[in-house]
């Protein structure tokens, strides 16, 4: 049984929970190791340059603050591709179950400092 509390008390408490949007925001960090990572070229297309972050999952499906491993860096247009069509959802979900496949391979866990030459280490 919940203890009621007044409007008041509720007001005085501090969220302990990051909101999704604040797990959604990408870090200074995060958005320099995206682009050493990516060489400023689209991560989708090989060709443009690239000027959008895109989220490979969605900011209401994050667990976790956003990683370089949850982001691609891609050009408007492949941005444009991977949000509003069929084809780059897809896209997008595959991405997610290959990047996730690989940094569960002992020594490129996320939680792991060290590395065997991950094609994700950038």
């Amino acid at each position: 049984m919940a203890i009621p509390y007044s409007k008041e008390q509720q007001l005085k408490r501090k969220r302990v929970k990051p909101t999704q949007k604040q797990m959604g925001d990408i870090s200074d960090r995060v958005t320099e190791e995206l682009k050493k990572r990516s060489h400023g070229i689209c991560e989708a297309c090989g060709k443009a340059k690239a000027t959008d972050r895109a989220h490979l999952t969605g900011r209401k499906q994050l667990d976790h603050k956003t990683e370089v491993h949850d982001l691609a860096h891609l050009c408007k247009e492949c941005h444009i591709m991977l949000d509003e069509t069929v084809a780059g959802l897809r896209f997008r979900r595959l991405a997610r179950t290959i990047i996730d496949y690989a940094l569960e391979i002992p020594g490129t866990s996320r939680k792991s400092k060290e590395s065997n030459g991950s094609v994700f280490d950038g």
